[in-house]
């Protein structure tokens, strides 16, 4: 997946405020609760709930999260923590796409507005569809509406109160970026690079602090397609540079071959035909 790493720097937050020592305690009779910072984090309503969560959520083996949450879900069915260890769950998987969809499809059962789950199943919907499956257009269509699910409730559905604005700030731009690249992919791969162009520089612009390469390498591309040759060597230019450390990865290869084509371009050369991004 792209960008593991920072997503489970900023995604620290997916256990939200549930690492209290103690469950939520409801408010005195005849005596209104406080308003709500945002969304609620989610919590538990008993100690039992509270300790079996906390049991869960220590776990470092996938499949033994995956378990647990199972098992805490079959226990606690009503329990608002449910989507916690699913998503918690859904981090451990790291690599296995399989099972990260799985966990991601099991967070959004419990809460369809989830933006986490949202981007995480739209990402691997996007990335692992082929155009040998029978159900391909049906899961390109799933991507890309819960890529779009994820910005509309980005700014709704996460919880607020007890964290700092800027790491708040950070995770929505980061699921913006997210989804932004995935509805990019999808529209450079339909041919629709006008609103690949679009989506993409939108996804750069919302996370710049860690570009995506391969989202820069398809902003090229996309522009590159349009007869936009200046500016698409600008961007293969820098997904060049962002991939430096890496020239023999996929998306180091591809930014090479597209810099060369372009830059042949420019002189006159022959230009052959625009390299296509890397599955990643």
């Amino acid at each position: 997946m792209k960008r593991a790493a920072i997503v489970i720097a900023v995604l620290g937050m997916c256990v939200w405020t549930v690492g209290q020592d103690k469950p939520a305690q409801a408010a005195p009779a005849g005596q209104a609760a406080a308003a709500p910072q945002g969304k609620r984090a989610p919590a538990a309503k008993t100690q039992p709930e509270f300790d079996a969560y906390r049991a869960a959520v220590q776990l470092t083996d996938a499949a033994a999260a995956e378990k647990a949450a199972d098992d805490f879900a079959a226990k606690f069915p009503d329990s608002e923590l449910r989507v916690v260890l699913y998503k918690s769950a859904m981090q451990k998987y790291q690599s296995n796409a399989e099972k990260i969809l799985e966990m991601a499809q099991k967070a959004l059962a419990l809460d369809p507005d989830d933006p986490e789950a949202l981007v995480t199943a739209s990402q691997v919907l996007a990335e692992r569809t082929r155009d040998t499956d029978l159900d391909r257009d049906q899961k390109l269509a799933e991507a890309k509406k819960d890529a779009e699910r994820a910005l509309a409730t980005v700014d709704s559905d996460v919880p607020t109160s007890g964290f700092p604005p800027e790491k708040i700030d950070q995770f929505k731009r980061f699921v913006r970026s997210e989804a932004y690249a995935i509805l990019g992919s999808l529209a450079s791969n339909a041919k629709n690079y006008p609103e690949a162009e679009t989506n993409l520089r939108k996804s750069i612009e919302a996370f710049p602090e860690q570009v995506d390469p391969v989202a820069v390498l398809r902003l090229a591309i996309a522009l590159d397609m349009q007869n936009k040759y200046p500016d698409a060597l600008k961007y293969a230019n820098q997904a060049v540079d962002l991939t430096k450390n890496q020239p023999d990865s996929p998306a180091g290869k591809a930014a090479r071959s597209e810099q060369d084509r372009l830059t042949r371009l420019s002189s006159g050369s022959a230009p052959g035909q625009s390299t296509a991004p890397p599955k990643n």
